[in-house]
């Protein structure tokens, strides 16, 4: 028996996969329904009211399970929830998770893993053959320390879930990814001021372009630097430098970081609705001051710097995480170098993957549980190839850049190339009937 922790996409993801190839699981939910940070119901949801996906339908849903004929191209958040809801459904994959369920401590014992977990305020703790850990990537601020003291709020956008929250507010919004775009934008209607604090440059993209997502247009293969040279060149020609709108421009090239889908944010500061600001060099009191001199006062600094990779319930030593060190040091993102039966789900970060390519993922990991189980070569080549690679990343070549959130981000098509290419090997491992009742016990 293996316990799954999640029941986000990803959860849900591995949920079908290991069903489907009969492998006995418990899936652990710390919420009461499916859906992760998608149900802006669940506490632990960093979720907003005018959330919408960032990347298209039909780039993002499951490829067995197609979004509704009816459902607009970027769908808003509970369009998503109910998407994961009947997903979960239609796969019968609710009768196998134990919810407002929380997992608390994870550790080795002999060849299994002990997990402690908490329902109703009664602990109890299971001996399981294997864990897959689900439980997503964007749950814990990334909070930076202002240099000064603050007489206003400092709020992460974490915390943020309704745009009546800005209201006759002075605000600042320090960083500018694809949710501190989505709430500068938001901010324009209900605050008395917006101002964006950036302390590098974005490539900002339209969601559409020629009337149609922009992410299922460029589907021509071309070498890396050409396609980086062209794209970007595309990109200015259609939405015009960052410098336009008074925002640093990148000093990278498109792709070494993960761009901002929203044209929005330009159209208000080029309105002049939202006033674009350098980094922040000092505050006091209630006002900022910045690199480039300028200063201004605030109610509200509402920072958009992201998340941290945070898994509480068990060692780094356990998921070969160096401190110091971005992310676990897994093959593929995935395998542990020692551990058989401990996988990371989720911790992959790429333009474009969508929840296909996340399934793919745990369609990898579900073929090398059963293909381990019935001694396959392709699995032992498997087990010893993430001894020897632990760590490697799939970047396609591109010069990511040197960010903690970056230290899980891959080249989608060099990622799924070599995870199709693992999924073809262990499938010539897995025989038909049950798994070994060795593999699958559990105390």
């Amino acid at each position: 028996m293996y316990a799954l922790i999640g029941a986000g996409p990803m959860g849900l993801a591995a949920a079908r996969n290991l069903s489907r190839l009969g492998i006995p699981f418990v899936g652990l939910e710390q919420h009461v329904d499916v859906g992760g940070l998608w149900d802006i119901n669940n506490p632990h949801s960093t979720m907003y009211e005018t959330a919408h996906l960032i990347s298209s339908k039909t780039m993002t849903e499951f490829a067995e399970f197609p979004m509704a004929r009816d459902t607009p191209d970027y769908p808003r958040h509970d369009q998503m929830q109910a998407y994961f809801q009947n997903y979960a459904r239609h796969f019968g994959l609710y009768d196998h998770y134990e919810f407002a369920t929380r997992v608390l401590r994870l550790e080795p014992e002999g060849d299994g893993w002990l997990v402690t977990t908490e329902r109703e305020g009664i602990r109890r703790t299971r001996r399981f053959q294997g864990v897959l850990i689900a439980n997503g990537t964007l749950h814990h601020p990334n909070l930076p320390e202002l240099p000064g003291e603050f007489a206003g709020r400092l709020m992460h956008s974490s915390e943020y879930r309704s745009p009546q929250q800005l209201s006759g507010q002075r605000v600042l919004v320090m960083g500018c990814g694809n949710s501190g775009a989505d709430i500068a934008v938001d901010a324009v209607h209900h605050a008395s001021s917006v101002d964006l604090s950036l302390r590098r440059g974005y490539y900002f993209l339209p969601k559409f372009l020629f009337g149609r997502p922009i992410d299922t247009l460029g589907k021509l293969k071309l070498p890396r630097r050409l396609k980086q040279w062209l794209d970007g060149h595309l990109i200015r020609m259609v939405m015009g430098r960052p410098s336009n709108y008074g925002l640093p421009d990148p000093d990278y090239r498109i792709y070494e970081s993960h761009p901002v889908m929203n044209s929005l944010v330009l159209h208000h500061l080029g309105h002049g609705d939202i006033r674009a600001r350098r980094d922040i060099a000092s505050v006091q009191g209630n006002t900022v001051h910045f690199t480039d001199g300028e200063s201004a006062d605030y109610d509200l600094i509402l920072a958009a710097t992201g998340y941290k990779l945070h898994y509480p319930f068990i060692d780094r030593e356990h998921l070969n995480w160096p401190e110091g060190v971005g992310a676990p040091q897994l093959y593929l993102n995935v395998f542990h170098p020692q551990h058989d039966n401990l996988f990371m789900l989720g911790m992959v970060e790429a333009a474009g993957l969508g929840w296909e390519g996340r399934n793919e993922q745990a369609k990898m990991v579900a073929l090398f549980i059963r293909a381990l189980a019935n001694g396959s070569a392709a699995a032992e080549r498997l087990r010893e190839q993430k001894r020897t690679e632990a760590g490697n990343t799939e970047d396609g070549g591109f010069n990511y850049l040197k960010l903690e959130r970056m230290a899980y981000y891959v080249h989608k098509e060099s990622y799924r190339k070599a995870v199709l290419a693992q999924i073809q090997a262990l499938q010539t491992g897995v025989k038909s009937g049950a798994l070994d009742s060795t593999a699958a016990g559990v105390r």
